[in-house]
């Protein structure tokens, strides 16, 4: 009992908003025509906790959101907007919300290639089933620690203190609980077979080591965007660039 609440107190904690620059690249109107059901949307947050996110990854993006559509049935918010995302959030516990709750992020939508609706289907109901599930908050205490300016965790190690929560099925952080999902119908992500390329043979070990860890508990948001199996879908670019027609200020 103590344990979790001085956990519920340190998850309070580590979602206070710190002051950080972020710039969003693309506009609300773009996102919206943008993504499509089954996209991954990836976030630079701006929290503490995505502080320590970010380090231990080496990325940009701290957290990761599963994008299903209108048609998913996942009701509406108390202003009407209807939600089509689910996450894993560090309070809340696995939930849906609407797009517009990252209007105003840095984002960046990452597409896995060639999906069916069965698959949409699959993803659609593997979601809905865990909606209420908890954070795993034993990781909160694991990502806490690195929260000093200078943590003294060697590079090849700092994707391991991912890994280091309860392992609980009805517990996830945010990016296992969509891989876990993309490995119901084993679409790839950073699959092992990449270790085993000649490729690799002459990669530093914490590179090695990058390419070998597999397990679902050590997915980062940033996987997504590395991932040989995911697009990077930049919306500007969807909706038509002519640089031609850029408007520069004076």
């Amino acid at each position: 009992m103590l344990l979790n609440w001085l956990s519920r107190r340190l998850a309070a904690y580590l979602t206070k908003e710190i002051k950080c620059q972020s710039v969003r690249t693309s506009s609300w109107t773009a996102m919206q025509a943008s993504i499509k059901p089954g996209d991954v949307l990836l976030v630079e947050g701006n929290t503490r906790i995505s502080t320590a996110i970010k380090y231990l990854t080496q990325s940009t993006w701290s957290h990761a959101a599963l994008y299903l559509g209108p048609g998913a049935g996942l009701g509406f918010s108390e202003s009407g907007e209807q939600h089509v995302l689910v996450e894993a959030d560090l309070e809340e516990g696995i939930r849906s919300l609407p797009l517009s709750f990252y209007r105003h992020f840095h984002t960046r939508i990452c597409r896995p290639v060639g999906l069916r609706e069965e698959d949409i289907g699959t993803l659609i109901a593997y979601s809905k089933s865990r909606l209420g599930h908890q954070y795993d908050l034993k990781n909160v205490w694991d990502l806490a620690r690195y929260l000093c300016p200078t943590p003294p965790v060697p590079t090849r190690y700092r994707r391991s203190m991912l890994a280091l929560g309860s392992g609980d099925p009805t517990r996830a952080i945010c990016s296992t609980f969509i891989a876990l999902g993309f490995q119901s119908f084993r679409y790839p992500i950073l699959p092992e077979r990449l270790a085993d390329s000649d490729d690799g043979a002459d990669l530093e070990p914490q590179q090695r080591e990058y390419f070998r860890i597999r397990h679902h508990s050590l997915f980062a948001p940033r996987d997504f965007d590395v991932s040989p199996y995911f697009d990077v879908i930049k919306p500007k670019l969807e909706q038509g660039f002519d640089y031609r027609q850029f408007q520069w200020a004076q």
